[in-house]
């Protein structure tokens, strides 16, 4: 059956496109078929997105009206003949090939990374409603520096830096979207990445001494990838200390502990072993036990039985 016979005879299409209208237009077109001589169902109305995001096409379902809808003849089937149960053919079994993942197709730029990283942060801002100047370089291989500047800078920085991570994160998304290659993006205001670096290098120097005098790891608390690789970059080389990852992103910490598992205290005296200590003596061993104490020497009183009589000589004579 071909695709016009199909279609006069469920009387009914779908269609989607950038808008309800242009959905129905391909619709009607397809039918050959007027507004008058249909019914329009919208399906979907459709999503323009917020910035190129979360676009969503318009869908709709158009059906031819009773009166409009030729009568087709249903098609003859023909009867094939009974195939002999020793014609049957024997069943191979077919390889399913598993489909091909397909790219993501790439949005065109509004004119290039740095313009397209800028209008998507003034768009942001001002949403905000906030007056930010934003200075977008790029280097030799095509990363983006940006720099912001303006008043109430605190609210773009947020605690910790992680309104500004999340707008760098955010930033990136949207410059690698519309880029073959992947670019780098990073976003500073008021020199606060360097700031904040010199603070964890003070702050894991400060730990590591203390761990070093204390014997006892510390856990600091969560941080970025870029901020934990600081304070590991710092420590690496420390005689005394080790350090490592814990937990799940957003939450990684890093800890801070002694290099070895057992602590041992400044001017601790060896303790004392009960333990026997094997010797050798010519060809064979002679083990010999230390005892922590000393038995107690008792001196005899008397040298001899006669004198031990003659010391008891009252109690014998009866006196």
């Amino acid at each position: 059956m071909s695709l016009s016979q199909f279609l006069k005879k469920n009387k009914s299409t779908e269609k989607s496109a950038k808008n309800k209208e242009a959905a129905i237009e391909a619709a009607l077109s397809e039918l050959n078929a007027t507004r008058e001589e249909v019914e329009i169902e919208i399906l979907d109305e459709g999503s323009r997105g917020f910035l190129g995001l979360g676009v969503r096409d318009a869908r709709v379902r158009v059906t031819l009206k009773k009166e409009f809808a030729p009568e087709i003849e249903p098609e003859r089937k023909e009867k094939k003949a009974p195939v002999k149960q020793a014609e049957k053919p024997k069943k191979t079994e077919k390889k399913t090939e598993k489909p091909k993942k397909t790219e993501r197709p790439k949005k065109e730029s509004l004119g290039g990374p740095a313009d397209d990283a800028k209008n998507f942060l003034s768009d942001i801002f001002s949403a905000m409603n906030l007056d930010v100047d934003i200075d977008v370089k790029t280097d030799e291989q095509k990363n983006i520096s940006i720099d912001l500047s303006g008043d109430n800078m605190g609210i773009v920085i947020g605690k910790r830096g992680d309104t500004l991570d999340s707008l760098q994160y955010l930033t990136s998304l949207v410059v690698n979207q519309r880029s073959e290659d992947y670019i780098k993006v990073s976003i500073d205001t008021e020199n606060y990445r360097e700031k904040r670096t010199e603070a964890l290098l003070a702050l894991s120097t400060r730990l590591a001494d203390k761990v070093t005098r204390t014997g006892k790891k510390f856990t600091l608390e969560p941080m970025n990838p870029y901020e934990r690789r600081v304070i590991h970059s710092n420590l690496q080389d420390s005689e005394t200390v080790t350090t490592y990852s814990v937990g799940s992103e957003p939450y990684r910490k890093v800890v801070i502990a002694p290099k070895n598992s057992k602590y041992k205290k400044r001017n601790s005296r060896p303790r004392k072993s009960n333990k026997p200590v094997a010797e050798k003596t010519g060809s064979s061993y002679t083990t010999t036990y230390k005892a922590d104490f000393k038995p107690q020497q008792h001196k005899a009183e008397y040298k001899n039985f006669e004198d031990y009589l003659a010391g008891h000589s009252d109690e014998f004579s009866g006196n």
